[in-house]
């Protein structure tokens, strides 16, 4: 182990020269004559591990030594003992109150002297060891998070890209509609009716969960799927199964789990409603208004724009403007209004984001 440091500061020459000769056989020791040294060699290697800092200096006094070292965060848990003819009770208070860790009273005593600063030295060490360790544990919680966090983002992506390649999709909508979320909630989160519903840590797990929407779509048949031609009323009831598919499946995860996952209950609520309407014409549940969850309202205005401006086996891309107008169009019976009032205001955005993804831009 590495000497410690200690700096003796005292403006009496005998002081400081027994002080050395007492401490140096174990320690390091400097010296400092005046307040004014003494912050000047706490900031200059080697740091001191402890200071013995007189009370009674001209000038700079040890209070005013000490109130310095506890403001500046390098020192402001540097142990200091008092060095000090005074035997004043209040006058000790004081000095404790400050934040020095102990009194030593002139004429020292070799013994206590030694016993004393071995004792706080001590302590210093037990806390470093402690600041350390936690310094190592909570680096070690930080890196596990985060390798969790990239394992279920990887998860996440791999069964979203499964669901999507059955229609042939290259990816992109995925990656589209997620973003179309966070821009949509996002404008929401001051609105008063979702302020409640669109806290930060609900948003984050409303991108997160947003890739699932479509997952139920690996079990819809091919046939159906891929059919370049319109669904029979047979069909378009197979296909809207995907819904309650994909909510079942996740469900079945929760339970699988059997501990509460937070994203899993936010992923099966917009892959069950995310086809929910207004007017409460829509799948599988048939809800109205309010009583369809905010995220599957966001998920349904993101979806079809980008629906509308995908090229899919049964019809051609349509262009931005056009796609905006079916939104717009939708105010009230497909959409929430205000859902699309934050849609009509952060058009210039997803048309950007639509650029980029279909650029493959991150």
């Amino acid at each position: 182990m590495a000497q410690e440091t200690i700096l003796v500061v005292d403006d009496e020459p005998t002081n400081l020269m027994v002080l050395s000769d007492l401490l140096r056989p174990t320690y390091g020791v400097r010296v400092a004559k005046d307040g004014e040294a003494a912050l000047r060699a706490v900031a200059t290697p080697p740091r001191p591990d402890l200071v013995l800092l007189d009370v009674m200096m001209p000038g700079m006094d040890g209070h005013e030594v000490l109130r310095r070292l506890r403001q500046d965060e390098a020192t402001s848990d540097l142990p200091v003992l008092f060095l000090t003819a005074l035997v004043d009770v209040e006058h000790e208070e004081r000095g404790l109150e400050a934040g020095a860790v102990d009194y030593l009273t002139k004429p020292i005593r070799p013994a206590i002297v030694r016993a004393r600063v071995r004792m706080q030295l001590d302590v210093k060490r037990a806390r470093d060891m402690l600041r350390d360790n936690n310094a190592f544990l909570e680096e070690e919680v930080r890196r596990r998070v985060e390798e969790i966090a990239l394992t279920e983002f990887a998860g996440i992506r791999a069964l979203a890209h499964l669901a999507e390649t059955r229609d042939l999709d290259t990816g992109v909508h995925i990656l589209r509609t997620q973003r179309f979320v966070e821009e949509l909630a996002r404008r929401l989160q001051d609105h008063p009716r979702f302020a409640h519903a669109l806290t930060q840590a609900t948003v984050d797990l409303m991108v997160r969960a947003a890739p699932l929407h479509d997952i139920g779509k690996v079990g819809i048949p091919d046939s159906i799927l891929l059919k370049p031609g319109s669904l029979t009323p047979e069909e378009w009831t197979v296909m809207q199964c995907h819904t309650t598919l994909g909510a079942d499946a996740l469900a079945r995860a929760e339970h699988d789990v059997g501990k509460p996952v937070p994203f899993l209950p936010m992923a099966r609520t917009i892959a069950r409603s995310h086809h929910e309407r207004w007017d409460g014409s829509g799948y599988p549940d048939g809800l109205a208004g309010d009583d369809i969850p905010v995220p599957a309202r966001l998920m349904a205005v993101a979806d079809v724009f980008d629906a509308l401006i995908s090229k899919r086996v049964y019809k051609d891309a349509m262009s931005i403007d056009q796609a905006r107008a079916i939104i717009v169009e939708g105010r009230g019976t497909h959409f929430d209004p205000d859902v699309v009032t934050a849609f009509e205001a952060a058009f210039d955005a997803f048309a950007a984001i639509a650029a980029k993804a279909s650029a493959g831009e991150p």
